[in-house]
């Protein structure tokens, strides 16, 4: 069996990350387009939990942060074309739903998916982003330092 395309792998990243990070409330409008075809749950949506862990700076020694909550769904189409999802937090339908959509998203109806579903969440994600930004610049200090005169 020959390994996915670099390219493949990299769009069903960013459509994955787009999905997780979508509100319930946009993906819910695309219900029942979703569930307009046969599947079954391979890994029914499960909430559990997972480690944290962060660098210092960025760069230093890891560390754990803590716990934090994480659902995960499996599903797969009648035609065999399997989708996952993992998700910050609680939500079954939530990790159901992305599940669904990355199995759509690799079918013949790609285009039509990116077009209808993920480009508009992606838009939406980068504007919570944008305003969260500059909620956050706004409270920014700059802090500076007086040198003593020496005589």
């Amino acid at each position: 069996m020959n390994p996915a395309p670099v390219a493949t792998i990299t769009a069903r990243q960013q459509w994955i990350s787009v999905l997780a990070h979508a509100r319930m409330t946009e993906l819910s409008s695309h219900e029942a387009a979703l569930r307009d075809t046969e599947y079954q749950l391979i890994r029914a949506p499960e909430i559990g939990m997972t480690l944290v862990r962060g660098r210092m700076g960025g760069t230093g020694a890891a560390f754990n942060v803590g716990e934090m909550s994480v659902t995960r769904c499996v599903v797969r189409l009648a035609d065999g074309r399997t989708g996952f999802s993992y998700l910050a937090g609680r939500d079954k339908l939530h990790a159901e739903l992305a599940a669904l959509a990355d199995a759509h998203l690799q079918g013949s109806q790609q285009s039509r998916w990116l077009t209808e579903l993920i480009e508009p969440l992606a838009r939406a994600h980068a504007a919570r982003r944008a305003v969260k930004q500059a909620e956050t610049a706004a409270t920014k200090v700059e802090f500076f330092t007086l040198v003593r005169g020496e005589d």
